[in-house]
């Protein structure tokens, strides 16, 4: 079955940095963006970066352009969140999911039923 799995997240400091790992099965990796969303206590679901099925395109969010780097590797069927500089307000549940690119927009839309459960980042000193 389909199955997305976030690891990585942890507690960091202000300034400090994280590398989320999204390792997919079940479906072809190959074929599909991958998105990075978050979610904040209180606030919406918010996109954080996507990226093309052949790592050709990315996107990022306002907040996190500069300082978060995606990239896949798919032979791993892994897709990679690089975070630096990490901020108080980038606290969040980080879920990765599997999506359509949208190339008119240059970003992506997460597929219904492929999402992973997430992983929680905590930015505080």
């Amino acid at each position: 079955q389909v199955q997305l799995v976030e690891s990585g997240g942890g507690l960091a400091q202000p300034g400090g940095s994280l590398r989320l790992s999204c390792v997919a099965s079940g479906f072809s990796f190959d074929l599909y963006a991958i998105g990075w969303f978050r979610r904040a206590p209180g606030k919406a679901r918010e996109g954080v970066s996507c990226i093309s099925s052949n790592g050709s395109s990315t996107n990022y969010g306002d907040s996190v352009k500069g300082r978060f780097t995606i990239s896949r590797d798919n032979a791993k069927n892994t897709v990679y969140l690089q975070m630096n500089s990490l901020k108080p307000e980038d606290t969040a549940d980080y879920f990765c999911a599997a999506a359509r690119w949208d190339a008119v927009q240059d970003t992506c839309a997460p597929l219904p039923g492929y999402w992973g459960r997430g992983t929680q980042v905590t930015v505080s000193s």
